[in-house]
C-alpha cells in the first residue's frame, strides 16, 4: 500500500467516524435528501468517473435514449448513489421497526420455499441499490445469512464497513477463505449473499446489454457443486427511505455434464434476469465500474467524407486495428457512416466551436454536432457505442473529437486535424509533406495510407477477371488475361487547384499506345469520378475499340471497386496522374514500377510530396512528353523497385493504442 493510499484511508476512516453520528442525528428524509444533493454536486465536479458512468449507460441504452436523456439518467444515477451512500451511515439505527416501516419485501415465499429444500440458498445480486442493507434485511427475515465480500483497497475503512455489516448477526466470509467455508455454510442450509457482476480478468464473458462483459462465476459454481438454490435479488428505492426488495423465483440451474459450458450458460441466463431489472430501474445500478473492459467484442466507426482516397486510408487503419485486436482474441465490428453537413457555414462553425470545448464538456450535449449535421447523419452517429473512431480529412476531425468524447472512445485522425491541436486525439497519422509536429501521439508517414498488400491485390485481380461488362467497358474473361508486359493507367481528375487538360491526356494516351505496339504490351485503364467529361470522351474514342486495351473503365458511367487494385496487380508498369497522393501511394505500395506524369496546378505541399517520392525512388516523375521514353527505359533496364514502408509503422502505433 502506497503512502498516498495510507493517507486517503486514514482520512476516509476519520470522515466516516465523524460524519456517522452527525448524520444519524438528522431526520432520515433530510439526510437522504442531503445525499441526493451531494451526489448531484459530485456529478458536476468528478468528471472522469462521470464520463465512465455515462459511457456505460450509453452502451446499455444508447440505442433507445438520446444523448440528452442519457445525460439526465447519469445525473439521476449520481443522486441515487448519494442516497445509497448516506444510507450506510444509518445502518446502526436500523431495527425491526425501521424495516417494517420502510422496507417492502416482494417474493419472501420464494426464499422460504428454497430453504425447505435443505441445501442452502445463494442470494445472488449485482452492485446496485442499497446492497449494504442486505444483511440487516436478512436478519429481519430471521434466517442465517453470510455476506461474501472482497477486501477493499483501504483496510481501515473496510473494517468499519464490516463492523456495520455484522451488527445484526450477519457473518462475513472473506474471499481468501472462500470455497471450504462457503460449502460448509450451504450444508448447514444457510444463506450466502454474493454478487454476479464485476468478474474482472478471471470472470466468464457473457452477453450483457448486447456486448460481452466479464461476470463473476462464484455463485453459479457453488450452485452446481452444492445443489443450493439461486435466488436473484434486486433493490429498488421507491422514495426517500422507502425501499423495495425483490426476491425473484428460484433459478433452476441446468446441468449438461460439461462444467465450463454449464457455468457459462447458467451465468448468462442469470445475467439476463438482472438486465431486465436494470432496464426497469437503470438509476439503481453502479455504473462507475468499467463493465465491458474485458469484453472481446469491439466496435469501430469509420467517418467518411465521400472521398474515395480518404475512405481507403481510414479502411487501412481499420484493417491494422482489426488485426491487432484479433491478436488479443478480440473481434471487431466496423461501421462506415458518411458524414453530411447542412452547409459549408455549419462545417466551419463546428470547427470553431470545438476549439472552446473541454475534455468531457460535450458528453451528453452534442448540440453543436446536431446543428451542423443533417438529421440522418446525426441519428446514425449517436445510436451506437463505439470503442474506436477513425477519420481522414480536416473536415471530419471535429466530428471525430466530439464522438470520441461522447463514447469515451479512442480517436484516430489521418492528416492534419483542421485547426484543432493534435493533442486532442489519441493517435494522429500525418504524411511527411504536411510537416507534422513531433509528439508521442503523432506518427509520420511517407505517403498516404493504403489497403495495398499482396493478398489484397490478388483478391482484387481475381474478382476483376470474373467480370464481364457491357457497353465497351471490357472485362477480363480468361481469353483476355493480359500478357506478360502490361501497362496500367490510373487517370484521376480535377481538384480545386489542379485541372486535367485534354491535350495532356492525349499526349499520354498516344505515347502509351505507341509503346504498347513497340513492346507488345497490353493496356489496362480506369478513370475516376473526378475525371472531366472531355477527357473521358477522349479516352473512349482512343481506346474503346483498340485491340491492345484489355480493360477500359469509365468510373462515371459504371464504377468498378476492383478496378484500381486489379490493375495494380496485373500491370508491370503503372502510370498515374499527379493530383492524388492517395492514388500514387497505392501504386507505390504495389511493388510495381510507377510513373507519374507532371503537370501544372499542384499545391506546394503536394509538389513536396512528389519530389520526396522521386528522391527516394518510389516513383519516376516525368513530363508528359517524356513518358514514352521513360517506359522504354524501365522495360530495358529493369531498375530495383522501392516500396513505401508505412504499414509496419502504423501497425506498431495501433498496437500501442489498444
Amino acid at each position: 500500500m502506497t503512502k498516498r493510499d495510507l493517507i486517503i484511508d486514514y482520512l476516509l476512516c476519520s470522515l466516516f467516524k465523524i460524519s456517522g453520528p452527525l448524520i444519524r442525528c438528522m431526520p432520515k428524509t433530510f439526510s437522504l435528501s442531503l445525499g441526493r444533493l451531494l451526489g448531484g454536486l459530485v456529478y458536476y465536479f468528478e468528471t472522469e468517473h462521470r464520463a465512465v458512468a455515462y459511457s456505460n449507460i450509453k452502451t446499455a441504452f444508447g440505442d433507445r435514449l438520446s444523448p440528452q436523456e442519457l445525460k439526465k439518467l447519469t445525473h439521476e444515477f449520481y443522486r441515487t448513489f448519494g442516497e445509497n451512500i448516506m444510507e450506510i451511515f444509518l445502518i446502526p439505527q436500523v431495527d425491526k421497526n425501521y424495516l417494517k416501516e420502510y422496507i417492502e419485501i416482494v417474493g419472501q415465499d420464494n426464499v422460504q420455499a428454497a430453504f425447505d429444500k435443505g441445501k442452502g440458498i445463494i442470494l445472488l445480486a449485482v452492485h446496485e441499490g442499497s446492497w449494504e442493507l442486505s444483511n440487516i434485511i436478512c436478519a429481519y427475515l430471521a434466517f442465517p445469512f453470510n455476506f461474501f465480500v472482497r477486501d477493499q483497497k483501504y483496510p481501515r475503512l473496510d473494517r468499519i464497513l464490516n463492523l456495520y455489516r455484522t451488527q445484526q448477526g450477519c457473518r462475513i466470509i472473506q474471499r481468501e477463505k472462500q470455497l471450504r467455508q462457503l460449502i460448509g455454510v450451504l450444508k448447514k442450509n444457510e444463506a450466502i449473499g454474493i454478487t454476479a457482476d464485476q468478474g474482472g480478468k478471471t470472470g466468464a464473458l457473457v452477453d450483457f446489454f448486447g456486448r460481452s462483459a466479464s461476470m463473476s462465476t462464484g455463485g453459479v459454481k457453488l450452485a452446481l457443486r452444492s445443489g443450493a438454490a439461486i435466488i436473484p435479488c434486486f433493490y429498488v428505492r421507491l422514495k426517500g427511505p422507502y425501499i423495495r426488495v425483490i426476491f425473484a423465483s428460484p433459478f433452476e440451474v441446468k446441468k449438461s455434464g460439461e462444467r465450463d459450458k454449464d457455468v457459462h450458460d447458467n451465468l448468462e441466463e442469470l445475467v439476463s434476469v438482472f438486465e431486465k431489472y436494470i432496464s426497469l430501474y437503470p438509476k439503481e445500478y453502479l455504473w462507475f465500474y468499467k463493465i465491458w473492459k474485458y469484453g472481446l467484442d469491439k466496435n469501430i466507426l469509420i467517418l467518411s467524407d465521400a472521398k474515395a482516397g480518404h475512405l481507403r486510408q481510414s479502411q487501412a487503419v481499420s484493417e491494422h486495428l482489426r488485426g491487432c485486436l484479433k491478436e488479443r482474441n478480440n473481434t471487431a465490428t466496423v461501421d462506415t457512416i458518411e458524414v453530411r453537413f447542412k452547409n459549408r457555414f455549419a462545417k466551419r462553425a463546428l470547427s470553431l466551436s470545438i476549439c472552446l470545448s473541454g475534455k468531457y464538456r460535450c458528453q451528453g450535449c452534442l448540440k453543436c454536432l446536431k446543428g451542423a449535421l443533417d438529421k440522418q447523419t446525426y441519428t446514425a452517429l449517436i445510436g451506437k457505442k463505439y470503442d474506436f473512431i477513425i477519420s481522414c480529412g480536416t473536415s471530419l476531425a471535429p466530428v471525430n473529437f466530439l464522438l470520441a468524447r461522447e463514447n469515451l472512445a479512442k480517436s484516430v485522425v489521418i492528416m492534419r486535424p483542421s485547426i484543432l491541436s493534435t493533442k486532442r486525439f489519441d493517435l494522429v497519422i500525418m504524411p511527411r509533406h504536411d510537416r507534422p509536429p513531433r509528439r508521442k501521439n503523432v506518427v509520420t508517414t511517407e505517403g498516404a495510407l493504403t489497403l495495398i498488400n499482396e493478398a489484397y491485390l490478388k483478391e482484387q485481380s481475381q474478382n476483376l477477371l470474373k467480370l464481364s461488362l457491357p457497353g465497351g467497358q471490357a472485362g477480363l474473361p480468361a481469353r483476355q488475361v493480359p500478357s506478360a508486359f502490361s501497362i496500367g493507367l490510373l487517370i484521376g481528375g480535377d481538384t480545386r487547384q489542379f485541372k486535367l487538360k485534354k491535350d495532356t491526356a492525349l499526349k499520354i494516351i498516344k505515347q502509351v499506345k505507341a509503346v504498347s505496339e513497340e513492346l507488345n504490351a497490353d493496356i489496362l485503364i480506369t478513370t475516376s469520378r473526378r475525371t472531366p467529361a472531355e477527357v473521358e470522351d477522349l479516352i473512349e474514342s482512343e481506346l474503346k475499340d483498340y485491340s491492345r486495351c484489355k480493360l477500359l473503365v469509365i468510373a462515371n458511367k459504371k464504377n468498378i471497386p476492383e478496378a484500381v487494385g486489379g490493375i495494380l496487380d496485373l500491370s508491370t508498369i503503372v502510370i498515374t496522374s499527379p493530383e492524388s497522393i492517395s492514388m500514387i501511394s497505392e501504386a507505390a505500395n504495389s511493388k510495381k514500377y510507377v510513373l507519374v506524369f507532371n503537370a501544372a496546378g499542384l499545391r506546394s505541399k503536394h509538389r513536396r510530396a512528389l519530389e520526396y517520392f522521386k528522391e527516394n525512388k518510389y516513383i519516376s516523375l516525368v513530363e508528359a512528353e517524356e513518358l514514352g521514353g521513360a517506359l522504354r527505359d524501365i522495360w530495358r533496364n529493369k531498375p530495383q523497385v522501392h516500396n513505401l514502408g508505412d504499414a509496419s509503422l502504423v501497425r506498431e502505433a495501433v498496437k500501442l493504442l489498444i
